[in-house]
């Protein structure tokens, strides 16, 4: 779908890393038959029938052996495609931090079934052709974003105090942003929220989650600006006031400058 999601039933098609490489995209697999062992990060897993793998992006993955009877399903989700989902799943933040740290887990019974269940919606409504078929699949990708939450919370309590203090600075950091990111672009106004040095706020948070803090506030003011475009009938100069710019022109220039177009020509396309 426009490079920003793809869904495979065979691992013949796909790219295998058969040397280490940074992802860029986010993938999601399921073992159904046979077993595969991967590299995450350097560090080893064995694939077998009902593991789960959550690679994203910035991760570094070899492949180290497929077998022979080796069949799974996949799902690849482009970087942008998860900055424009992130913001719309309130529990973003723990699922990041359980599959970063535990990129395979083994599902079986009831939860396969329900993963599965959203993977073969997703095979058929890629195949539709229709002004609605982006907003259904990107739908569909939260509500198993949240499936995928429910299992990991049952299956591996995270503990607040187990998480170390860069991490908790990050998800106060997501915390600040989602709530004033349409009054607020500066990276100086949250790292003063924060009280650390911006330069101190920006380091952590590209530590944590590879992106600097200017980058997020970027990304969720772009996410607002195109949904509005797309999905309000508010002209531009209201959308450049809920989202607090100085005047239209300046909200255009930021626009485009991130985009490659100006607010009307996204509209239009």
């Amino acid at each position: 779908m426009n490079d920003d999601f793809y869904i495979y039933n065979d691992i013949k098609i796909l790219p295998l890393y058969e040397t280490p490489t940074r992802l860029e995209t986010t993938v999601v697999s399921i073992c159904l038959n046979g077993y595969t062992r991967v590299s995450i990060n350097m560090q080893e897993y064995f694939i077998g029938p009902g593991t789960m793998m959550i690679a994203v992006p910035d991760q570094i993955i070899q492949s180290l052996e497929v077998s022979d009877e080796y069949q799974g399903v996949f799902m690849v989700v482009s970087k942008d495609y998860t900055d424009e989902i992130f913001p719309k799943v309130k529990v973003m933040l723990p699922i990041y931090f359980y599959t970063k740290e535990y990129p395979c887990i083994n599902i079986k019974g009831q939860e396969l079934n329900t993963i599965m269940e959203y993977y073969n919606m997703l095979w058929e409504r890629t195949k539709r052709e229709n002004e609605s078929n982006k907003d259904v699949i990107q739908s569909l990708l939260v509500a198993l974003l949240y499936e995928v939450y429910a299992i990991y919370r049952n299956r591996i309590p995270r503990k607040k105090e187990a998480r170390n203090r860069k991490e908790m600075l990050f998800d106060q950091f997501m915390r600040h942003l989602s709530e004033h990111y349409k009054q607020e672009r500066s990276v100086n106004y949250y790292a003063k929220e924060l009280f650390l040095t911006p330069k101190h706020l920006s380091s952590v948070v590209k530590e944590v989650s590879g992106k600097t803090a200017g980058e997020w506030i970027d990304n969720f003011v772009l996410f607002e600006a195109k949904s509005l475009l797309k999905s309000s009938q508010k002209n531009i100069q209201e959308i450049a006031d809920e989202l607090n710019f100085a005047n239209q022109s300046f909200f255009g220039k930021y626009f485009k400058h991130y985009t490659g177009m100006s607010p009307k020509e996204y509209r239009r396309k």
